[in-house]
């Protein structure tokens, strides 16, 4: 699973080397583009196909913009409805922060990539507002850079396909022991 999934990452070039500033504020000599993976058949396909075959979940859900795809391939491999969880609410129309019902529901949370862990809190957050129930996370590629000990701390668990330190190559790897 992960050494399938790892190769696709290389195969369309997910990793890019730099200085780059991430979303987490943090600055990283490596960039883990992920949406340039998911935009292609095969690597979205195969992403969707390990997640809902690895695990058990009602519904599956994704935080806007990395999350969608993944999640909408997790729904189509595995027949389960999906949730898009918008970053911000929605003040026209029906409002709201979630589109799709998660209410009562046993939901996945699926992420691109985790640094901080930020973004999935706000969308486990968001999730349980709205009356989900979840109790996992899981990321294409975690930076192990504390996600998983931030979600850890409200009760969820974070699991990665691959982790960051499996991708990248060189003086970049320090960066991916978390101290980027």
């Amino acid at each position: 699973m992960v050494t399938k999934i790892a190769k696709f990452l290389d195969k369309y070039g997910a990793v890019e080397y730099g200085d780059f500033l991430l979303a987490s504020g943090a600055r990283s000599t490596y960039y883990l583009d992920i949406k340039k993976v998911v935009t292609q058949p095969d690597a979205l396909r195969e992403i969707g196909k390990v997640i809902a075959t690895a695990y058990s979940f009602e519904t599956v859900a994704g935080v806007a913009v990395g999350g969608v795809p993944l999640a909408v391939a997790v729904s189509l491999a595995s027949g389960k409805p999906y949730a898009i969880i918008r970053s911000q609410e929605k003040d026209h129309g029906k409002s709201g922060r979630i589109i799709g019902d998660v209410r009562a529901r046993q939901v996945l949370l699926v992420e691109d990539v985790t640094t901080s862990g930020g973004s999935a809190l706000f969308g486990v957050k968001a999730l349980r507002d709205a009356g989900a129930s979840i109790d996992r996370v899981v990321t294409v590629v975690d930076r192990d850079a504390g996600a998983g000990a931030l979600l850890k701390e409200s009760g969820v668990v974070l699991d990665a396909l691959v982790k960051a330190t499996d991708l990248i190559r060189g003086p970049a790897k320090k960066g991916a022991e978390g101290r980027d």
